[in-house]
């Protein structure tokens, strides 16, 4: 048995939280924020920390400066059980950092990338292939450097019998470089949103978005619709539709596309059908609604268990 289920490949930041602003930030002016949290980030640092507390065995590989941010990411890491012993200490820039502005179910960012814009799949320890059942990806539009190898990252993944997760998450240039026909058979499942499936293909319905990529499918998609759910789409074109699991007290949603990842890949690595691996999803996604910060609700597997008994009515076994 190999010692790690995932490894999470990507990007490392800190996050700088503000609820309850009293108005959108105007040139010139002072708002204020009624409450602050400085947390772990990053969509791939939130889907291992809460990968971990699903009690999945997680590994990172992602780079950080030698700097306080940098301490206060792999502490946060460890602190969730992922282990840091594949993450890299770059002395030539800093840890990156988002202001994340929330506005109820949505929010503003404003990310220095730092050092998670300047590794390349040659920075990876490769050894870390032979370690693992699958690796997961995301965020790559952010992490130029990485981006530039993703065919050559993903293609080496399949040479070793990795299996593949990618949610590739929203483009920043809002450019949209990337080559579906080439990428997507060597991804094992996709995980976009709607609106990043839709921007990605250039096209102005998920349905129209979803006939797109099904060509070049290695496995299956899902595409989170957030309260609405989400959709599974096999390399046949079938689509399954799930209802969300709804949260009337929704926090905020910082991570809820990461944690339904992170559901999703549970039952992925223990082999369950892709139905189960959906619902799963659903259901920790809306998990992570219920505390702020993208691993506030995953505090451990207990308090997963918990939330999804008295919140959701659901019972699941961790």
């Amino acid at each position: 048995m190999k010692p790690y289920d995932v490894i999470a490949i990507g990007e490392l930041n800190v996050d700088l939280l503000l609820n309850r602003i009293d108005g959108f930030p105007e040139v010139g002016k002072e708002k204020f924020a009624g409450d602050m949290l400085l947390t772990l980030g990053s969509s791939t640092a939130i889907f291992a920390a809460n990968s971990a507390a699903l009690g999945v065995r997680t590994g990172f590989a992602g780079m950080i400066g030698r700097d306080t941010f940098g301490e206060l990411v792999k502490r946060s890491l460890r602190d969730k059980g992922v282990d840091t012993r594949f993450v890299i200490e770059s002395d030539a820039c800093a840890t990156g950092a988002t202001i994340v502005m929330n506005y109820g179910e949505d929010r503003a960012n404003l990310t220095y990338q730092g050092a998670m814009d300047r590794m390349r799949f040659a920075d990876v320890d490769k050894e870390l292939f032979a370690l693992t059942r699958h690796i997961h990806l995301s965020s790559v539009f952010m992490q130029s450097g990485l981006m530039q190898d993703l065919g050559e990252l993903l293609r080496y993944a399949r040479s070793q019998g990795v299996t593949v997760s990618l949610d590739t998450q929203w483009d920043p240039a809002e450019t949209w470089n990337f080559d579906c026909r080439t990428l997507l058979p060597l991804v094992d499942v996709f995980l976009p949103n709607e609106k990043e499936l839709m921007a990605l293909t250039r096209r102005a319905t998920v349905d129209e978005a979803i006939r797109e990529v099904v060509p070049y499918l290695g496995n299956a998609a899902v595409v989170k619709c957030g309260s609405r759910g989400s959709l599974l789409v096999r390399r046949d074109g079938s689509v399954h539709a799930l209802d969300a699991c709804l949260n009337r007290h929704v926090v905020d949603a910082i991570g809820a596309g990461d944690s339904f990842n992170a559901g999703f890949v549970r039952c992925f690595v223990q082999g369950r059908s892709l139905e189960e691996c959906q619902r799963l999803g659903n259901l920790i996604g809306a998990v992570s609604t219920t505390a702020a910060g993208g691993t506030g609700a995953f505090a451990s597997r207990e308090a997963v268990v918990r939330t999804a008994r008295e919140v959701f009515g659901q019972e699941i076994d961790l």
